[in-house]
Formats: C-alpha cells, structure tokens, sequence
C-alpha cells in the first residue's frame, strides 16, 4: 500500500525531533477536536498517524457480549478525525479500547484493551489488537489479534503507553505512583519505575489513575496529568520530578478525567473537555517546545 509507505520516514523525522525539549510553563492548545457522535461510552485515549494526517479516538467501557448466535463483540467504537478536527469515520471493531496508539515499528494502529494482564479473570476479546485502515486511512471494523493477555501489566484497568524505540510498554498502576515496564515477549515485568509524586506537590487521588503518558523526550520521558491541581507533570525514565506545565485555568475537569478522556499523540497531551460542546471536546497540549 502507498499510504503506508509514507509513515515510516515520517516516523522517523518524529522521533529525531524529540529528542531534546524544554517544559512549557503553561500548556500550549495545539488542537482541538469537537466530537461530533457521542462516543459510546467514554473515550480512553487518541492516536496519531502522521502519514494520514488523521487522529483516532477510542471509546472503552463496554464489555465484550455474545450470544448463542453471535461471537462476543464489544460495541465500543473507535472514531477518525482529520488534523483541522473533523469527522472522518467511525469503526466497531468489538474491543472494549483503553490505549490506541500508532506503532511506528510495525506501522499499525494498534489497540490495548480492558483487562490486559487477565487480572480479573480471562475474559475473550482482551489482548493486543491491530485496526484495518483503508488506503486512506479510514477506519475498517476488521482487525487481527497481535497477542493475547500478559499477566506483566499488572492492574485490569491500566491505559499503557508505548515506546517505539525500545518496544516496550509503560503501564501505570492504579491507586498509588508505580509505572510498569513490560516487554511484550515476557510474562512478567521487567521492572518498576516509582513516580516522586510528593516532590512534585501531588497525592496519588490527585492525578490520572492508570495513564502516564510517554513523550520520547530525553530527561522529559513521562507526563502526567494532575486533574486536581490542572497541571501536567513532568518525569524522566527514573520517576524523578523534572518540572510541570499549567493548564488553562477556565479548563472545568471532572472526576471521569482520573480515569478516562487522556492520551498523548502528536507530541501533544489530550485531555476531554467534557463540558464543551454537544459531546465533549478534546484538546491537545503543547507541553514542550
């Protein structure tokens, strides 16, 4: 496929250009997106395909259902919007969604869902998954299972983010400040990374519970969001406090931003702005320059 050509020098060019940052004092809107469908249940997180210029939103918290006829499919969509915000498409592709993100290794957009690590019980439907575009980059309701659950994520409800250069997942753990490093072809985490929340001036209930976001910037690796104090902090790839960035004071977040409504992509932090719109707005940050 053409289209798919384009992505990897792009991905690339991505990469090089982050490798070096500064932390903005207030937080930059780069983008915003209105959704224009209510989202089926509540939207996770975004991704971004730069080849496409398109941005996809995954919506999670609908169990896979079946029946005696039909195979277990979770009715959680996923939605495509173009770089200036608006609506592309929508997809079903039976996944109860909590990380999408584009994998610039395999060059897929790819989903992570509900109840990765099966620490709830085994569950069908839950694993890695890839989503089929069109040649275009619309989304398909087809997709093909990359693998199954992995125990190393540790919490059911964990939003990981990936880290193309060392194909590798950071999994933040629910209730408390410990980041998971999981490579995919283990069983078993290959380490934790502790956040120092407490020099950064936060508690725990204070930021986002199951996703940390990571930048690809050296000295700058993750991001975090503190809900209650509207701020982003900032950490290395050891969990040190490295500085923050301010939201905008008029944002009016709500208690499902702890858990839902995040994401990082573009080089930018997402956060749902429920309020705003018929259907919630998502707004992407400029957190480095």
């Amino acid at each position: 496929m053409r289209a798919l050509t384009l992505l990897i020098p792009i991905a690339l060019m991505t990469l090089a250009s982050t490798a070096n940052a500064e932390i903005l004092p207030e937080a930059e809107v780069g983008i915003k997106i209105p959704m224009v469908k209510k989202p089926t249940t509540r939207p996770f997180t975004i991704a971004h395909i730069p080849g496409f210029k398109r941005y996809y939103i995954a919506d999670g918290g609908l169990a896979p259902m079946g029946s005696e006829t039909e195979a277990p499919y979770s009715k959680s969509q996923i939605h495509a919007y173009d770089e200036d915000g608006k609506y592309v498409n929508s997809s079903r592709p039976g996944y109860d969604n909590r990380s999408i993100y584009y994998n610039s290794n395999t060059h897929q957009l790819e989903t992570i869902t509900y109840n990765i690590s099966s620490d709830l019980g085994f569950a069908p439907n839950s694993g890695i998954f890839s989503i089929h575009l069109t040649e275009a980059g619309d989304l398909k309701d087809s997709s093909d299972e990359i693998s199954q659950f992995n125990p190393a994520f540790g919490d059911s409800a964990t939003i990981p983010s990936y880290d193309a250069e060392h194909k590798r997942y950071y999994a933040k753990q629910a209730h408390g400040n410990n980041v998971f490093i999981v490579d995919p072809n283990s069983r078993e985490k290959t380490g934790v990374i502790t956040l120092e929340l407490d020099k950064a001036g936060a508690a725990h209930d204070d930021v986002s519970d199951s996703f940390i976001a990571y930048t690809a910037v050296k000295g700058e690796e993750f991001a975090l969001l503190d809900v209650d104090h509207k701020t982003v902090l900032m950490f290395d790839i050891t969990g040190k406090f490295v500085g923050k960035s301010a939201l905008p004071k008029t944002l009016k977040l709500r208690a499902n931003n702890h858990y839902t409504g995040l994401g990082y992509a573009n080089q930018m932090l997402f956060v749902f702005h429920e309020p705003e719109g018929e259907f919630g707005t998502y707004y992407g940050f400029k957190i480095q320059k």
